[in-house]
């Protein structure tokens, strides 16, 4: 049995008429949207039916137990990463991951403490610890997107500073750059938080989303993550974002910090989201491949059109997830300073794309320091929508000139 691409399954007018989320609704109508981390996608078969079912049982009550929901994920960890050492009794369910991130930076910091970034990164990282009374200690990735460890190290020091606590909230896969952490790096960082006494949490969000070649690793696999605390959710690898779920992952030495976690939090998990979440990961896996070869082709696509229609616009081929970090420098167009954290679609060179491209990206000044003159675009979508929009972009620089 095969599964057709996903992502070819519906036109631009199938999505504007039937799609009623945020991605298709917040520029105007003759912009295509290729922004906020949602999928183009029709749903994997054995989601929907999980969720059909239930509602025709009016199964729509409470969650009872996240242990179903992590015996799914820690089978997936064995098949699709080798790693046999996801403890189901070292979970606890949240409602989704970055209210996991928040919940697990409570436990290990207090207000006033540290929380060290690598810049440019999710702008919700900036703005849900601001709302937690932490503060941000920005660690820039290389020009090369990766992690620098020397500038990790400084920027521990300077969290610790004092003998205070501090955190590392790390980004793997890395939103926006693509960047698939190695074991040695993720092994180094765990060395230098032993070393600053600086706790791990790991957002691994986009980790199902993986191209042929690299290997996701878990942060909390490798020598030294026994510390770490971890968030992980079938959310971005099958297109549930409107589905709340996730699940907090401890390591050996910090499931005395995960057990303090107030039951209350997991309250605010969806029981349909649950049980989508599980079919997804116990169920899945062909859908998950045919997305996987449908975006693979789309980021070599995008190479191939950014050469053609921009080649003045900077693309590193990333390594995971469908998220593009695109350098629009050269362009020329001033970028305002802007709040870390603070989304916006209508400044520098994502203003330049809504308004004479009729394109909609993330602007980059969200991201953090390193994020001016960038754009992210999301490539989950069709070959034709995607190449409708770099053909587009290629029109707007050309004629601004």
């Amino acid at each position: 049995m095969t599964v057709a691409n996903p992502l070819e399954q519906l036109t631009e007018s199938d999505l504007r008429e039937q799609r009623t989320s945020v991605k298709w609704h917040a520029f105007a109508p003759d912009v295509l949207p290729l922004w906020v981390a949602e999928q183009d996608s029709v749903l994997a078969e054995p989601v929907v039916r999980t969720v059909v079912e239930a509602m025709q049982r009016s199964d729509t009550g409470y969650v009872f137990s996240g242990k179903e929901y992590a015996e799914a994920l820690a089978s997936f960890a064995v098949d699709r990463w080798g790693w046999s050492e996801l403890d189901p009794e070292r979970t606890a369910i949240v409602p989704d991951v970055m209210i996991g991130v928040t919940e697990m930076l409570r436990l290990v910091t207090a207000p006033g403490d540290k929380v060290v970034v690598n810049c440019p990164v999710y702008p919700p990282f900036y703005s849900f610890v601001r709302s937690m009374d932490r503060q941000i200690v920005e660690a820039p990735l290389t020009a090369e997107h990766r992690l620098d460890l020397d500038t990790l190290s400084d920027a521990f020091a300077a969290a610790t500073a004092g003998g205070a606590r501090a955190a590392y909230l790390l980004c793997s896969p890395h939103n926006p750059t693509g960047t698939l952490h190695t074991a040695e790096e993720l092994e180094a960082v765990a060395a230098l938080a032993q070393q600053h006494d600086v706790r791990v949490v790991a957002d691994e969000i986009h980790a199902p989303l993986v191209y042929p070649g690299h290997a996701f690793v878990p942060f909390l696999s490798v020598p030294g993550g026994e510390r770490g605390l971890s968030l992980m959710s079938a959310s971005k690898g099958w297109n549930l974002a409107g589905l709340k779920g996730a699940l907090a992952i401890a390591g050996p030495e910090a499931a005395a910090d995960l057990a303090r976690l107030p039951e209350e939090v997991g309250h605010g998990a969806s029981h349909l989201a649950v049980m989508a979440h599980i079919a997804a990961f116990r169920d899945g896996g062909m859908w998950l491949d045919a997305l996987l070869d449908g975006l693979d082709a789309n980021r070599h696509l995008l190479a191939e059109l950014l050469a053609e229609h921009l080649p003045t616009v900077g693309y590193q081929l990333p390594e995971a997830t469908y998220l593009s970090w695109l350098d629009c420098r050269a362009l020329g167009v001033e970028d305002p300073p802007a709040e870390p954290g603070l989304v916006t679609l209508s400044v520098g060179p994502a203003a330049l794309f809504a308004r004479e491209a009729k394109v909609g990206l993330s602007a980059g000044t969200a991201f953090g320091t390193g994020g001016s003159g960038h754009v992210r675009l999301n490539f989950a979508t069709s070959q034709a929508i995607l190449t409708q929009a770099i053909e587009q972009m290629g029109r707007a620089v050309a004629g601004a000139r």
